[in-house]
């Protein structure tokens, strides 16, 4: 096993560039590059191209886990691609690579790398992200950490590895 520390983030490729959600992305790649931990993510366009580009732009390693068949389609900022071909499924890929997930915003992709993370076991930290409730064994939403900055969203996440 290495000694390499690698945190997912998840997010909707929907987002716009300069949105709430982009602007955090980015600052969490940023702070992830500065912890020295590999950012891990879906590899294509919104909070996963915004926290690539803060990845990179402060010398880190972003890895990009795309559903087709051909790296092309990551967006610029991967440093490194992984072409999957499996489509949504590459989902599970994206959470299991990590040892910690970030969760900004998002949709039902979102929705279900968060649900893959939980159930293998993997912390999730939301910031704008998916508010969830359960019942019994899932009250309160066990292993999933609310955080309120970007900061606070890196901070949990290296504290989880």
């Amino acid at each position: 096993m290495s000694g390499q520390r690698q945190v997912a983030v998840v997010g909707g490729a929907k987002c716009e560039p300069g949105s709430e959600a982009a602007v955090l992305a980015e600052e969490v790649g940023r702070r992830l590059a500065d912890a020295g931990v590999t950012l891990v993510c879906g590899g294509l366009t919104g909070v996963m191209e915004a926290a690539c580009r803060g990845a990179s732009e402060a010398g880190g390693v972003a890895i990009g886990i795309v559903p087709g068949n051909s790296v092309a389609e990551a967006n610029p900022f991967c440093t490194h691609v992984v072409a999957t071909g499996i489509g949504h499924a590459r989902n599970l890929a994206v959470v299991s690579s990590g040892d910690a997930v970030i969760a900004i915003g998002g949709e039902w992709g979102t929705l279900s790398e968060i649900g893959f993370a939980r159930a293998i076991g993997r912390p999730v930290i939301a910031l704008q992200s998916w508010a969830l409730s359960g019942r019994e064994r899932m009250e309160g939403a066990p292993g999933i950490v609310l955080a309120e900055s970007a900061r606070e969203a890196v901070e949990r996440a290296l504290e989880a590895l």
